[in-house]
């Protein structure tokens, strides 16, 4: 297999001995500076903290079929924006292998993969699920804002044949969501959970497409909750 090309990313280092690391994906047509800015925006700092190393990596510009295959910074490919479709598995699984470099190498400089959340915004929500349920099973969780995975996602296939307990999930969804519907994501989370994944699902009244001030301090939460520090 080629070697696969280093993905560009910003990084929050933390504060003190770093001891875990959270990998959050921006959305389609973004990059991990965009994101990182937007997060920074909106809470007038950083999402960062003590021990916890934050990487936000920028998906390579590739055709976007649901813009006419212009090119665009999006983790994969989409036959459409829709539940009721197929997924664009091979552009999904080639980026899982990137992916899965930028993992190789927090677990090179000593972070068990136990210590290690993935996660996003949209698309980047979809495409932590799929790394996560698929492929890296052993990651401390997932978080999911604004994202849905497919009506016949291959996530749902993986996991009735997982022989352990899958990572826990945190999935915050706003009820005005025009772009990715609120009833998207409300089915992802029905069908998660009906396949042993344990979850929780925050629901954001009135609000769009979009992250808020009080979403992103429930994950800073979670985040810690789930990565707490060692002494």
């Amino acid at each position: 297999m080629a070697a696969q090309v280093a993905l560009h990313r910003s990084v929050v280092a933390p504060a003190e001995r770093h001891t875990a690391s959270v990998i959050f994906l921006h959305g389609s047509g973004d990059t991990g500076q965009g994101v990182r800015d937007w997060i920074k925006g909106v809470l007038s700092q950083d999402l960062s903290f003590q021990h916890i190393k934050v990487i936000y990596p920028t998906a390579p510009a590739r055709p976007y079929t649901p813009m006419r295959g212009s090119l665009s910074n999006v983790w994969y490919d989409r036959y459409k924006i829709s539940n009721d479709c197929p997924e664009h598995i091979e552009t999904i699984d080639s980026m899982c292998q990137a992916l899965t470099g930028l993992i190789d190498d927090e677990v090179k400089n000593g972070i068990g993969k136990n210590r290690i959340l993935l996660g996003g915004f949209s698309m980047g929500g979809g495409m932590a699920m799929h790394l996560a349920y698929r492929h890296h099973q052993e990651v401390a969780g997932v978080f999911a804002l604004s994202s849905f995975l497919n009506k016949n996602s291959a996530i749902y296939q993986s996991l009735k044949k997982i022989e352990r307990e899958p990572p826990e999930l945190f999935q915050c969804h706003g009820t005005a969501d025009e772009l990715v519907l609120y009833s998207w994501g409300e089915e992802t989370n029905k069908m998660l959970k009906s396949l042993g994944v344990v979850t929780t699902f925050l629901s954001l009244p009135n609000l769009y497409h979009e992250l808020n001030k009080s979403e992103l301090e429930k994950l800073q939460a979670w985040i810690l909750k789930k990565l707490p520090e060692q002494p």
